[in-house]
This record gives C-alpha cells, structure tokens and sequence, in this order.
C-alpha cells in the first residue's frame, strides 16, 4: 500500500472518516481516499467499508460512488435498504442516484 501504511491503520483512518459524515449528508470512496492523501485508493476504501458491514456505529450508508450511485448496496441486508435509510435522512435522489450537489460533505485532508 501507498506510503507504507498497514492495511489496518488505512481502515482505521477510513472509518473515523465514515464515523464524522453528517446525517442527511453522503460522501464517496474517492474523496475519503483523497482526504486520506492517497487519491487513487477509492477501491479499498471500497474494500474497508466491506469489511465494516457488521459495525452498526458506522453510517456507511452514506459513502457512495463518485456518480451519487449506490454500488455498496449489495452489502446490506437488502437491496434497497441503503437508499431506505438514505431517504429517512431527507437524501433526494435522482432516478438512482443522489443528489451529490444537494448532499455532498467533503471530508477534511488529513
């Protein structure tokens, strides 16, 4: 991995990331691989997320593509309970995608 970061400690700082999303707000895998320092990174952070799916203190719900799509609604216990749980926070959607412009929170570069 970039910079010589440890699969553990590059999950960790991915999940005080997810963890300081705000509610009603979404974020995607790239800009939370670019506050991270290591913008070419999307997929694992992917991969981080993936390995949280058991960690209800997370809202990974709200991290989606770059496009506003929902790819980490396969994740879930059903297919529509990401979008579900998105819209109970007042998320718009746009055929199948969010709103990025209404909701997008950028994470601070660390």
């Amino acid at each position: 991995m970039t910079n010589q970061i440890s699969k553990e400690d590059f999950f960790q700082r991915v999940y005080k990331i997810v963890s300081q999303i705000p509610y009603g707000k979404v974020t995607t895998y790239g800009a939370i691989a670019n506050a991270l320092g290591i913008k070419s990174s999307a997929i694992m952070v992917g991969w981080a997320l993936n390995a949280a799916k058991n960690r209800s203190d997370l809202p990974c719900h709200r991290v989606v593509n770059r496009n506003g799509l929902l790819t980490g609604k396969k994740h879930f216990p059903t297919p529509t309970i990401m979008r579900e749980l998105l819209e109970q926070e007042g998320i718009n959607f746009i055929d199948e995608m969010v709103d990025l412009k209404r909701h997008f929170w950028k994470p601070e570069i660390r």
